[in-house]
């Protein structure tokens, strides 16, 4: 079987390729001149997300949409590093699910640096140690991240996309599994896998970590101590896998934002989605129907809520904050209609981004 006159012919569209795509990544470094001149974002999610759809669209295959979207992640990723290197901050240590996240979504030809803790994330976009940052926002399994959530109360940044990751856990440790006594993690984690956990380990002590990759380090170091953590930090870290896939959901899937200082301009075509923090102050205690009225303004003009979720507002007893997500952009005439009624009779309206919906 001959099959060198179908290698040739792949020779010569590699070459291609390759010419193509640097003469698409000097058309960018040319554009990242242009944004800088002016002061613009380099990361432009609304852009992103027209390409991403563009590429899907002139797909005829036999290459997968997803695949190809993947391919041109990493385009735009090197596109962004010509146009001026990018930092983005996110849940540290190295091999988090948070970093594995931020990698699937910004490439490898961007810059990162771990944070500690959700809050010093926000700090370092707010003081410019970081351009952007990805953050968890909700699990699929787990429900919301209540850390992220209060974080927005006091913060001025801003939500200018949001994707979903899929989660998956593995066992590892240096000891065997029935000399197991303890097993590290963040919360969250042992919570997404606590019914395997249950079966396999039922007598171990779950114990909260400060990440799931420092689990692991911590695993490797005690005799008998386990982590819940990606397979990436057991590789990282050079501690066995016992066991792979061991979340109890299949599906295990986590939404996450990136924060930045200036908001996404639209998308358009209800392709757009926002979020917003709104109290009702007083009238949620006192009036019957005070969340009705709330959502009012909105259902009436159309807009969609997605997501509603209260928190209190640590200020005083049994008065709380809600978190909405709405389809729509916060400069559509219909948003900004709704925003102005709520603002009668709401004593805090605050937007906190708006973004594209998933490609």
């Amino acid at each position: 079987m001959d099959l060198t006159p179908l290698r040739e012919k792949i020779d010569v569209l590699d070459h291609r390729i390759v010419d193509l795509l640097n003469e698409r990544l000097a058309l960018a470094a040319e554009i990242g001149k242009v944004k800088r001149s002016k002061g613009g974002e380099i990361y432009v999610p609304e852009r992103e997300d027209a390409v991403l759809r563009k590429v899907a669209g002139l797909n005829n295959g036999p290459i997968k949409n997803e695949a190809l979207q993947a391919i041109y992640r990493e385009i735009m990723s090197a596109a962004i590093a010509l146009e001026k290197p990018l930092l983005i901050a996110y849940l540290g240590p190295e091999a988090t699910n948070s970093h594995i996240a931020a990698m699937r979504k910004f490439g490898a030809s961007v810059d990162y640096r771990p944070m500690p803790s959700i809050g010093d994330i926000f700090t370092a976009v707010e003081k410019g140690e970081a351009d952007n940052a990805v953050i968890p926002i909700e699990n699929s399994t787990e429900g919301s991240v209540r850390e992220t959530l209060d974080h927005f109360v006091e913060s001025d940044l801003k939500i200018v996309a949001q994707f979903y990751t899929e989660i998956t856990y593995a066992f590892i440790s240096a000891s065997p599994i029935e000399e197991i006594t303890k097993v590290y993690s963040k919360d969250q984690s042992l919570a997404q896998c606590r019914n395997w956990l249950a079966r396999h380990v039922p007598h171990a002590q779950l114990i909260d970590a400060p990440s799931t990759s420092r689990a692991v380090q911590i695993a490797k170091e005690e005799k008998g101590a386990a982590a819940v953590a990606a397979e990436l930090a057991a590789q990282l870290h050079d501690v066995p896998i016992l066991a792979k896939n061991i979340q109890d959901k299949a599906d295990n899937t986590t939404r996450f934002f990136v924060l930045g200082k200036k908001p996404a301009g639209p998308v358009g075509g209800r392709r757009d989605m926002s979020s917003f923090l709104i109290s009702l102050g007083d009238d949620a205690a006192s009036h019957s129907g005070a969340l009705l009225k709330m959502l009012m303004p909105l259902a009436e003009r159309g807009i969609n809520l997605t997501k509603v979720e209260s928190r209190p507002s640590k200020k005083r007893p049994w008065d709380y904050y809600f978190f909405i997500d709405v389809t729509g952009h916060f400069d559509d005439p219909e948003m900004k209609a709704a925003l102005a009624e709520l603002k009668r009779f709401c004593p805090l309206v605050k937007w906190l981004g708006s973004y594209p919906a998933v490609v």
